[in-house]
């Protein structure tokens, strides 16, 4: 397969592109998310929530060369033999790259790994480690004027699919490439990836050697995404995702916009819709 720009060698298809093609054209895509959406601006203190897999790697390392003033937050939920080599990769490309490093962990917050919270209750792992996860990013990320994650097109989709089949529309206008615009008590968040596919993101990394290798957490089959991703990505396109994202946004132009204020949580003061927050209720349970 040739590219169709040059006819040199493809890395990828649809379109088919050449590495030097396929990289300028992959970070121009994401330029162009950035700017039609105004996710972010020069001089801001940008925070980026990095994992250590493809996606927070592939934005980080981006971030840094257009914007400079970044800074990675990780959280090590303590999953054995899989964050430890996720880890390894994020402080290797953050040193290389000259980026600061936060890290939270379960550990710290709670006494235990995820790992031993499962073996000592019965939790559905991808709902309390996805609680902890938000509660401890949120709380690092204050100090700074934005967050970025690494969500691409394909968890895009998967969203919008998830919530609609759940019922969980009403939380549709806080979906997209920036959420919590008017949240107090939030960092803005920003999703500058929107339009990348996993495929296109994982092509962006191999090619860079951000990652040596693609690991999933051994917990995501148990998750009702995993069901959906595996839909989507078997009966699909790439096309199908992107109209997805599309149809949502021009949806999305029709919701009411406005500030979202929530009452503090009576045990750790941050914003809650109930008068507990669903962290300290897990936190109670753990700790029990």
């Amino acid at each position: 397969m040739q590219c169709s720009k040059c006819k040199e060698p493809a890395v990828i298809s649809e379109p088919a592109r050449c590495k030097k093609h396929f990289l300028a054209d992959f970070e121009q895509k994401v330029k162009d998310t950035i700017e039609r959406f105004q996710l972010l601006q020069k001089g801001q203190k940008i925070a980026v929530a990095a994992s250590g897999g493809k996606d927070s790697l592939t934005i980080m390392v981006l971030l840094k060369k257009w914007y400079e003033n970044v800074t990675a937050i990780t959280i090590d939920e303590g999953i054995e033999g899989y964050r430890a080599k996720t880890m390894e990769d994020l402080q290797r490309v953050c040193k290389e790259q000259n980026i600061p490093l936060i890290t939270k962990s379960y550990k710290d917050f709670t006494g235990y790994t995820l790992d031993e919270m499962l073996k000592k209750q019965k939790f559905h792992p991808c709902t309390i480690c996805g609680t902890f996860r938000r509660h401890l990013i949120s709380i690092a990320s204050k100090e700074f004027d934005v967050l970025v994650t690494g969500h691409n097109a394909d968890d895009e989709a998967q969203t919008i699919l998830m919530n609609l089949l759940k019922g969980n529309t009403d939380i549709f206008p806080r979906n997209g490439p920036k959420t919590g615009v008017g949240a107090k008590g939030f960092t803005q968040r920003v999703k500058p990836l929107y339009f990348c596919t996993e495929k296109e993101v994982a092509t962006f990394a191999f090619l860079n050697g951000f990652v040596s290798e693609f690991i999933e957490c051994p917990n995501a089959p148990e998750g009702f995404r995993y069901l959906i991703r595996t839909v989507l990505n078997n009966h699909g396109t790439k096309e199908t995702k992107q109209h997805i994202l599309e149809q949502f946004l021009k949806m999305k132009e029709t919701f009411p916009t406005k500030s979202v204020e929530l009452p503090p949580c009576k045990n750790c003061g941050e914003p809650s819709a109930r008068e507990t927050c669903k962290t300290c209720e897990f936190l109670m349970v753990v700790q029990s």
